[in-house]
């Protein structure tokens, strides 16, 4: 695993980890990697010092200087990560995933076009946007879905 900072054009900074370099730039020729803060896809590797575990630190957490010190470092099976994967479990049983159709289901869901059902899938921005705008109602998941489309 590698984690990187990464910045988006609209100038937030933030984190993400990757299976390897090769996922990481793959990930990203696909439009794949978004900004967890806007959500745009025009992401790009930040400059960053190498993080090396301290000795005496059974955990491994490197001291740092900045937002990062203010922030607990995140460790696989924290109440966090455990509270994302409740979550993401119960989405996936309870919903049906759509696909990247999800804006065209839920506005004609909302127009009752067809029947109202749980749905989660991918939109893109703009379309998240007007399903807002136009009173639909949508939120954003903190996770991309495992599922696929058969």
């Amino acid at each position: 695993m590698i984690r990187y900072a990464l910045r988006c054009d609209k100038g937030h900074d933030f984190d993400s980890w990757f299976r390897s370099a090769a996922a990481y730039d793959a990930l990203s020729g696909a439009g794949q990697v978004s900004c967890a803060v806007c959500g745009s896809v025009s992401v790009q590797k930040a400059p960053m010092a190498p993080a090396v575990p301290a000795r005496d630190d059974p955990r491994g957490a490197v001291p740092d200087s900045g937002a990062e010190a203010a922030r607990p470092l995140e460790r696989p099976g924290s109440a966090a990560e455990a509270a994302l994967q409740a979550l993401r479990r119960h989405v996936e049983e309870n919903s049906a995933y759509v696909g990247s159709d999800f804006a065209t289901t839920a506005r004609a869901m909302h127009a009752g076009d067809i029947p109202e059902r749980s749905i989660h899938g991918e939109a893109r921005l703009d379309e998240a946007r007007k399903l807002i705008e136009d009173g639909v109602p949508v939120m954003p998941l903190p996770f991309r879905t495992t599922r696929k489309l058969s």
